[in-house]
């Protein structure tokens, strides 16, 4: 019983050691991690460039505003880019969001705005092939916003 409690205690010191080791080490960091954005690269058709930046400027930023009024979302940018190649985006859809943590369950709380814009399920399949006719997905990637203490 003795070696039992001995052990316990052990262990329970160790992990103390671990929790204050992990909270010092943070502290010592000369940043923290701020905001989460996902980048979206993309490339529109030839001669949909146009149509394209009216739908973004329509409904995509319709369901932004909302987004952002319901809190899910901080910000959102479109940036235009000049390609380097055939196969390079010429646009960028920037949103960010507070945190890792407001990416959970964002599909679900999404769903309402979504609903209100654009309509039922079968009206945001429709619109997703309309996008698709408009452009190319190229890639897509999240980026954490490092902020300097």
């Amino acid at each position: 019983m003795e070696l039992k409690s001995r052990a316990l205690g052990a262990l329970a010191g160790l992990f103390a050691f671990a929790v204050i080791s992990g909270v010092a080490s943070a502290a010592d960091r000369p940043y923290t991690e701020g905001t989460v954005s996902i980048v979206n690269s993309v490339r529109t058709k030839p001669g949909m460039y146009d149509t394209y930046m009216k739908y973004l400027a329509t409904t995509y930023r319709q369901l932004m505003e909302e987004a952002k009024k319901a809190g899910h979302v901080v910000d959102y940018n479109v940036y235009s880019t000049s390609p380097r190649g055939p196969d390079d985006p010429n646009v960028y859809l920037v949103v960010t969001y507070k945190n890792m943590a407001a990416l959970d369950g964002l599909s679900d709380r999404m769903d309402g705005i979504q609903q209100k814009i654009v309509g039922s399920p079968e009206q945001r399949d429709a619109a997703a092939i309309d996008r698709e006719r408009m452009r190319t997905m190229v890639g897509s990637e999240m980026i954490r916003h490092v902020v300097f203490k």
